[in-house]
């Protein structure tokens, strides 16, 4: 094997190690019970409402605007995207699942690992952490807000009140989103072009620097569980499962590289680099989001960890064919 290829091959599994061993250590405190019964519960929360709000305001607001509106914001964001669209009619259609099954399983199908292994990943196979900022700003700014909009409108009763409650909870209740918040501050900070001073932007560096262990954790921690925290209507989830693993896996590669290939006319690295950006499992922010709004957590929970082992043949072929 070429020795690129063999190095790309070998961050792979460097990236993949980081992850197993901080999901293996929360699986271990759950089967312990060394964190409480609630500790799953608790742990997302702090992640929903505190970590991950800082974590996208800190990076939006030290990154380069200009850098991350490349093509790559164009071709990940539209695959994830038609994906998350082709899930959601699919799973209507087929398995008639309702609204808030389909947003979780929309994201399980096509929302990217863009942080705690795409990092690693872009570090260590790409050679370039440039290629993941486009994706992280399209899932801060764009999809997270979509899903989570849907969500809370979904899982709320807006029924109640009249039509102008209805109105009115409609616009209200996603702007107080911590997650929306946090990332439309980042965005507002760095257009701006204004520059923090330390003392305000290390608060919540410290915290955002919490969010990927913990939601790591709270993935150990949730796979420890068992059948204990399995949906009611758990018989079923198989082929939710399925179905999200596949489009995930397979149907999202084949289109970032047709897109790339044919759309863009990238070759050589630009195109290995977007294939494996798509390649790329499930993201744990789902899990989070699902345990939030108490809607498919077995789905998110399964499809993380499906797509995590999934992945590691899948971008191996991908290095040694395109790398």
């Amino acid at each position: 094997m070429p020795k690129t290829r063999l190095t790309a091959v070998s961050g792979v599994i460097a990236g993949f190690t980081v992850i197993f061993l901080v999901v293996g250590i929360g699986f271990l405190l759950g089967r312990a019970g060394t964190l409480g019964t609630t500790a799953t519960e608790v742990l997302s929360r702090l992640v929903f409402f505190v970590c991950t709000p800082a974590l996208l305001f800190h990076s939006l607001v030290t990154a380069n605007l200009r850098d991350v509106f490349s093509p790559t914001l164009v071709i990940a964001g539209g695959t994830a995207l038609t994906i998350g669209l082709a899930y959601t009619v699919i799973a209507r259609l087929w398995l008639h699942r309702s609204v808030p099954e389909l947003v979780i399983g929309a994201l399980s199908s096509s929302y990217v690992n863009s942080v705690n292994l795409g990092v690693p990943i872009a570090m260590y196979v790409l050679d370039d952490r440039s290629f993941i900022a486009p994706l992280l700003l399209f899932q801060i700014l764009v999809y997270s807000p979509i899903a989570l909009v849907a969500l809370d409108l979904s899982t709320s009763d807006l029924s109640s009140g009249g039509g102008r409650r209805v109105w009115r909870d409609a616009i209200v209740t996603p702007l107080t989103n911590p997650i929306l918040i946090g990332g439309a501050a980042g965005l507002l900070v760095s257009g701006l072009g204004w520059s923090l001073p330390s003392a305000i932007l290390d608060p919540f560096r410290m915290l955002g620097d919490a969010s990927v262990p913990l939601a790591l954790l709270v993935f150990g921690l949730s796979l420890a569980a068992g059948r204990g925290s399995r949906d009611a209507n758990a018989p079923d989830r198989h082929r939710d499962l399925a179905l999200a693993a596949a489009m995930k896996m397979a149907a999202m590669p084949a289109l970032a590289y047709a897109v790339a290939r044919w759309g863009f006319g990238f070759s050589g690295h630009q195109l290995f680099a977007q294939v494996v950006i798509a390649a790329l499992p499930t993201a744990q922010n789902v899990l989070v989001y699902a345990v939030r709004y108490r809607r498919g957590r077995e789905l998110a929970r399964d499809s993380a960890l499906v797509t995590t082992l999934a992945s590691i043949p899948v971008i191996a072929v991908v290095a040694i064919v395109l790398g």
